[in-house]
């Protein structure tokens, strides 16, 4: 009898895994800022991601390994919800993935691209960040501020259950957060902590089922804002959870991950400004060990800029 029935099917997991952690376990600081009410920020990126892929030792999978380029394109707009400030957005990424690894010494790959899964979201901070028009957030000063956002990722991302290892994920995740951020003069300091729910993929591996626990997730921010709206992030995220399990079998991929990060925004003028960020893995349980770097392009326009 087969030890490893699913051995494919754990090192496409892998893969899954390393693409929702370049999307939704991104560090992101001043997730919770206040802009005035009315404006439009839209952003063109790109990402790229290598990294190893982690297995449990009794897991006969070696050397696997896994290169995402990823482009981005993404929409938000700020809102004014019972005096609150708010923000609505949506994030549609295209991937290109290229994977490689020994599955009980024979040497498999696997290249594929396509759109991945969007996610829509919504956040509201709700103490510290009144809805404001541009001309009164001239005056505004930032101390505490608290919020909660809500993201939405559809499985509308390219998918062939034919394959084990695919762009899209097949499946909904919905992932409430609650975040703090509070000002010291040119320092802000920042908080979050967050839990991802997923849906069942139905038609894993022609018809299997695929469930996925819960993944929790904590971010720490440490933000400083130079002249000229310059500013600069340093982050660190925690997350563990995400076991799966396939057709009722449980695998032993439980993560309790360690990843850290930079952020530096540069603004061009005042409607454009270009972000350059990066993120690496300190510690890895299971899942992947991936470095990222990327640069996105933002123009805003509205609000009465």
């Amino acid at each position: 009898m087969n030890r490893f029935p699913y051995i494919p099917a754990i090192m496409a997991l892998s893969l899954i895994s390393m693409m929702s952690n370049c999307h939704a376990q991104a560090l992101e600081p001043r997730a919770y800022s206040n802009a005035p009410v009315g404006m439009n920020f839209l952003l063109v990126g790109y990402q790229g991601s290598k990294g190893a892929l982690l297995f449990d030792p009794a897991v006969p999978i070696t050397d696997a390994n896994a290169d995402i380029d990823m482009g981005l394109l993404g929409y938000l707009h700020t809102l004014n919800v019972a005096g609150k400030s708010a923000k609505a957005g949506v994030l549609l990424p295209y991937a290109s993935l290229s994977a490689d690894g020994y599955v009980n010494g024979d040497f498999r790959t696997r290249e594929t691209d396509g759109a991945a899964d969007p996610s829509l979201y919504f956040s509201i901070n709700f103490y510290g960040a009144p809805a404001l028009s541009l001309k009164e957030f001239k005056d505004y000063r930032q101390d505490t501020i608290i919020g909660f956002t809500f993201k939405l990722t559809a499985p509308l991302g390219a998918y062939d259950s034919d394959k084990f290892i695919n762009i899209g994920t097949n499946r909904w995740s919905f992932a409430p957060e609650l975040g703090i951020s509070h000002a010291l003069g040119n320092w802000t300091l920042e908080a979050s902590t967050a839990a991802i729910f997923y849906t069942d993929n139905n038609n894993f591996d022609n018809g299997k089922t695929r469930e996925q626990e819960t993944i929790y997730s904590t971010q720490l921010h440490v933000t400083y804002s130079f002249a000229h709206d310059i500013w600069a992030a340093v982050s660190a995220t925690y997350y563990t959870g995400g076991r799966s399990t396939i057709e009722g079998i449980t695998n032993n991929d439980l993560q309790k991950n360690w990843r850290t990060g930079f952020t530096l925004a540069l603004p061009v003028n005042r409607y454009n400004s270009i972000k350059l960020f990066g993120s690496s893995g300190v510690s890895t349980r299971t899942g992947n060990n991936y470095d990222a770097l990327g640069i996105a392009w933002q123009y805003r326009w509205g609000g009465g800029i």
